[in-house]
């Protein structure tokens, strides 16, 4: 399932094209829906998505309802679990073990973080595999890492690529710079590239010669939560940069705006493409979060019949 929505829209950026993420999640979300109608008229049930939050931070809240809402947009149900603050470690364990066994249910992800008494890695390893939508589990993670494709690709690496392959089809021989190591995005994004064939170097805040390292790359990928940290005099001209951080700042005038991890406006007269913070990564975790849930369905559906 792809979608070249995000190159059709690209608008100048004083040099660099922006690469639009809201208007390829739309794109790819109308896909989800249509090839969800196809299943239903096969006779098969609505694919459904669990969403469990842990406590009530405000953000989180925010974030899980709008999952719930894209889930409807792309014809699919949701299931929300709001838990409360004190929850235990056992409590959430046992419902992880009944969504389990729902047979409503295909997709099963934990909003994190969790409080501190709940273990987030004994939590995520005890769902399905088959249900780790958010592709974080030791199952997901070691099939991804062997470079199998039965298994689940977290949600923001698998909408970094798909922004990728909307500039470049063919990533072939390409220096792929990832700055930030995390499970999250920096370790499975690598793998992601390494199997679209680009030469990879994961590099983090510590790396001494992360400049030197960056005019080499004809793409960069960073995800740090270190705001403006690539600069324009960093960024080999005509590269291709997403930019997966997002921190809120506060101006002179007292107002607060979101920025990334790329001096946007040094960077933008350098890159060839770059990615908007926001609306460049952020829509398209959630849009992969919808993709993963139907395709678990259908893998389902397809071992049934």
């Amino acid at each position: 399932m792809t979608s070249s929505a995000g190159m059709d829209n690209h608008n100048e950026a004083n040099g660099a094209k922006l690469i639009d993420g809201k208007a390829m999640a739309k794109g790819l979300t109308e896909e989800i829906r249509q090839e969800v109608d196809l299943l239903i008229k096969e006779g098969h049930p609505l694919p459904g998505l669990a969403v469990v939050l842990v406590g009530n931070d405000p953000a989180s809240e925010v974030y899980v309802k709008n999952k719930a809402i894209q889930t409807h947009h792309a014809g699919m149900r949701s299931f929300m679990h709001m838990l409360p603050q004190s929850t235990s470690q056992k409590e959430l364990l046992t419902l992880i073990e009944d969504l389990n066994k729902n047979p409503q249910i295909h997709g099963i992800l934990i909003q994190l973080p969790l409080p501190e008494q709940i273990d987030p890695v004994l939590v995520t390893n005890a769902i399905d595999p088959a249900k780790d939508v958010d592709g974080l589990g030791e199952v997901n993670t070691g099939r991804l890492a062997l470079g199998m494709t039965n298994g689940i690709v977290p949600c923001t690496p698998l909408g970094c690529l798909k922004l990728l392959q909307s500039v470049h089809p063919d990533m072939t021989g390409m220096n792929a710079l990832i700055i930030g190591s995390s499970n999250l995005v920096g370790r499975p994004m690598a793998q992601l590239l390494l199997k679209e064939n680009c030469t990879v170097t994961i590099a983090h805040i510590h790396t001494t010669n992360l400049p030197e390292l960056a005019r080499q790359a004809d793409i960069i990928v960073v995800a740090t939560g270190k705001a403006g940290l690539v600069r324009g005099d960093w960024v080999k001209p005509g590269a291709t940069i997403i930019d997966v951080g997002i921190t809120r700042v506060m101006q002179e005038n007292g107002r607060s705006r979101l920025v990334g991890d790329v001096n946007f406006d040094e960077v933008k007269h350098v890159a060839g493409h770059i990615t908007p913070v926001p609306g460049g990564v952020g829509p398209m975790t959630i849009t992969c979060l919808l993709h993963n849930t139907f395709q678990a369905a259908k893998r389902l559906y397809e071992k049934q019949d």
